[in-house]
């Protein structure tokens, strides 16, 4: 991941396709939060998830500016870094994760939802707490303008915020989560590899 994000970085074109591809990421896990509310039984903690997420997608959009206004405006797939894997990428975990409480829990459509919405969250939590510290150690190290510090401390308090939620949740979340763990491990893996062969073809075509 390191390796790749000094490539990223070092590239403007490559680097704003970056920024905002996680601004997509984010504001698609944000969407996600939103349609498993309940009708009526929202907690403050989903809102906030929600609100936060979405304001980190906006914060890196805005951080595009920094390379170029002018480019990555939209979410539209040659703006986007491994278009198509990025747009599965979440959605494949939430129905893998769905097929996997099925198979584990008696639960009605709503529980089921909100269920899906703790395991999965809690998944990309863990994985933005690898992510952004990778990338924002790159920034660093390239005196860019660019940093992710803010949304590396609100990652962690939403990691810790999903940790009591699922310990509520089930007495027994912590081998469930592993379970969900391993199906993200996979579809991670898949979708940087996918990067990495758009990176390298980027950087041979020049």
């Amino acid at each position: 991941m390191y390796t790749i994000l000094q490539q990223i970085v070092h590239d403007n074109n490559m680097h704003a396709k970056w920024l905002n591809t996680l601004s997509y990421m984010e504001n698609a896990g944000a969407r996600k939060i939103s349609a498993c509310e309940s009708l009526t039984k929202v907690e403050i903690i989903q809102l906030k998830h929600a609100a936060e997420e979405h304001r980190h997608a906006y914060y890196l959009k805005k951080q595009i500016g920094k390379i170029n206004s002018q480019v990555c405006t939209t979410y539209s797939d040659h703006e986007l870094l491994a278009s198509v894997a990025t747009r599965q990428y979440l959605n494949s975990l939430d129905i893998k994760t769905c097929k996997y409480l099925q198979s584990v829990f008696t639960m009605t459509k709503e529980e089921m939802k909100f269920a899906a919405y703790l395991f999965v969250t809690y998944a990309i939590e863990v994985r933005a707490d690898v992510l952004y510290p990778i990338y924002q150690r790159v920034l660093t190290e390239t005196s860019s303008k660019i940093m992710v510090k803010s949304i590396i401390l609100e990652e962690e308090g939403h990691l810790e915020e999903m940790i009591s939620q699922l310990t509520t949740f089930s007495k027994n979340w912590r081998y469930h989560a592993e379970e969900i763990l391993k199906i993200e491990e996979e579809l991670h893996t898949q979708w940087i590899k996918t990067i990495s062969k758009e990176v390298e073809q980027d950087c041979y075509a020049q």
